[in-house]
């Protein structure tokens, strides 16, 4: 590539970042919000404004999610200029398309684990055409892998001594009005999860652009994430948040458990101190991960509580195939991106990604979920023999 197409690279590629960090709002915008809405603290459009304000703050506050991305995940001293700017590129279309594809089933799998699994994806097909390995096996393993396995359990714990101790000092108080006190607390709560969101997830982003700036040669690994990258990265999260991701936060706030304020406000206080600690650590945590856990660990610590264990396990799988199925995509982009080299090669994978993101978005109106909806029961009341017999006889009256 000549300078010109390498700059024309770079820019689609930090455009397709924005892209993914827009999806990456909408998507994880019910790890926040979700419990919040589901009991009635917020309403929907205003818990949505509210997490973009705060996940745009969250955004500068801290940097260390951003320095991992940028340098413990691909091998920073085999890959370089071209070559890293398409691995980058592949790695996040890859990414993208994991998360439509799981926000079209309402799932809330980890846009962290889609983003990491693109990247070792797209650097592994390099990898195996170059006879270099491209992954630094020992991050993934130490601030992907293990923070995964542990973050849900650690969360589901707490949430649940939470809830049960909530449950147990309120014991005399009227329902009512313990009730309306948690709801309020909740929207203290709600605000501190999506403060730390920001401060986590709007970061891996980041750290994406500054690997495309270092494979361009505008900046060497040691330099600090440009003020320009913190900005567009957490202006396209916020607006990603805004828009709100209805499906995602049906499922979370109404799906796994039919929620109060009280398990509500544990669990959102739950997922927020999981989350501010792993930022403070640089590890890339899943929010998703940790907010899922904690509104399960609510269902175990409230006595009585329904848990939609099924539920439950269908996001357990979608969590454990995230990984390696954005790694296939991610290297199936590098390899189609190769194989017409240059410009034209990245052309078409955006084309690819363009055109399916598109038909997910037309599929998606065919069952649609929004503000106005994302409430409702989660399945409706069953019909009986004796419903079917009385409809008929009224029906046939007529």
């Amino acid at each position: 590539m000549d300078s010109v197409e390498e700059l024309f690279v770079l820019l689609l590629v930090v455009v397709t970042a924005l892209a993914f960090d827009f999806t990456n709002g909408f998507h994880d915008t019910g790890n926040a919000m979700a419990t919040s809405i589901a009991t009635g603290a917020l309403r929907p459009k205003a818990a949505v404004a509210l997490s973009a304000v705060l996940n745009l703050v969250g955004a500068f506050l801290s940097i260390e999610v951003a320095k991992t991305v940028g340098g413990d995940v691909v091998d920073l001293n085999q890959a370089r200029g071209e070559e890293l700017m398409l691995i980058v590129f592949c790695g996040l279309v890859g990414a993208i398309i994991w998360n439509l594809v799981t926000w079209l089933f309402g799932l809330p799998s980890s846009s962290s684990h889609a983003l990491f699994g693109g990247l070792v994806g797209s650097a592994l097909v390099w990898g195996a055409a170059s006879g270099v390995n491209g992954v630094v096996w020992a991050g993934i393993i130490g601030k992907v892998l293990i923070p995964a396995l542990l973050s849900p359990v650690i969360a589901a714990l707490i949430a649940a001594v939470g809830t049960w101790s909530v449950y147990r000092i309120t014991a005399r108080l009227p329902g009512e009005r313990t009730e309306k006190g948690f709801r309020w607390g909740q929207i203290g709560s709600a605000s501190l999860v999506s403060l730390a969101h920001g401060t986590n997830d709007a970061q891996k982003t980041m750290g994406v652009i500054f690997l495309a700036l270092i494979a361009y040669g505008a900046v060497s690994p040691e330099d600090d994430v440009p003020f320009w990258v913190k900005l567009t990265c957490a202006v396209a999260i916020a607006l990603g948040t805004y828009l709100g991701g209805w499906r995602i936060i049906r499922t979370l706030g109404k799906g796994l458990v039919e929620l109060s304020a009280p398990q509500g406000m544990a669990a959102e206080t739950s997922s927020a101190a999981i989350i501010l600690t792993s930022s403070h650590l640089g590890l890339p945590l899943s929010t998703t991960h940790v907010a899922t856990g904690s509104i399960l660990g609510t269902g175990v610590g409230r006595k009585g509580a329904e848990v939609r264990w099924k539920l439950a396990g269908r996001m357990a799988i979608a969590w454990l195939i995230t990984l390696p199925a954005a790694a296939v995509v991610g290297g199936a982009c590098w390899w189609i991106g190769s194989a017409f080299g240059g410009v034209t090669g990245v052309l078409i994978v955006f084309a690819l990604l363009v055109a399916l993101s598109a038909f997910m978005f037309w599929r998606s109106k065919q069952n649609a979920v929004s503000h106005r909806n994302v409430n409702d029961d989660w399945q409706p009341a069953p019909v009986t023999v004796d419903t079917v017999n009385v409809t008929s006889v009224v029906t046939a009256g007529k």
